[in-house]
Parts: C-alpha cells; structure tokens; sequence
C-alpha cells in the first residue's frame, strides 16, 4: 500500500501497542472505485514502419517470447505481476492467467 495512505489513517488509540491496527478502518471507496487498465503482455517485437504498413489480415507476427514463457501482467503501464497463460473455457475459446509472480517495487519493470 501507498505510504502516502497509510500516513492519512486515523492514529491507534493511546493504549494500543506500537504497530497495532487503528481503531477504526479508514474508507478505501473512492479508491477502490477508480479504473485501471490492465495488460496481458505475450510479447513484442521491432519492425520498421514500412513492414508494418505491409501487414494484413492473417499476418503473422513473431514475438521475442517462446511458448511456455511467462507473459508479463501490467497495470497502468507498469509490469506488477507474472504468470501463465491457461485455458478457462475451451467450448468458448476463453483464455486468462495464472499468477506466478508478484513483482515488489523494488524489482519493478516499466512495459515497453
């Protein structure tokens, strides 16, 4: 969580021990409420303009990642998690990810 919020909570109580929890919990609404945008990121690759201008319906375009390679979950532009792609549903051709790793703040990558 944000330092910044954590600064805005309502100090503990006098008789709470140092690092407990505030007396009361401080309201996420308005935060819990704000869209993000997140990516599921297979790949990418570099190409000059004029190939890019070339391709069609039915192209296709190779990427720097293998099969089986972990795809990169990014939110707002930044790269917060990895994982797997797994089938949901294969009547629908429905796909979504698996979790594997969190990224800390530390080890935080920009997407490109």
């Amino acid at each position: 969580m944000d330092e910044n919020l954590e600064s805005q909570s309502e100090p503990p109580e006098s008789d709470a021990p140092a690092g407990a929890p505030a007396a009361s919990a401080p309201k996420f609404d308005a935060i819990l409420s704000i869209p993000v945008t997140i990516q599921v990121v297979l790949g990418g690759t570099t190409m000059p303009v004029a190939n890019l201008m070339k391709l069609g319906r039915g192209a296709i375009v190779t990427l720097d990642q293998k099969v089986g390679d972990p795809v990169n979950i990014v939110v707002n532009g930044r790269v917060i998690a990895r994982g797997e792609v797994v089938v949901v549903d294969e009547e629908s051709a429905r796909y979504g990810v698996s979790l594997t790793e969190i990224i800390s703040a530390s080890r935080d990558v920009r997407a490109a």
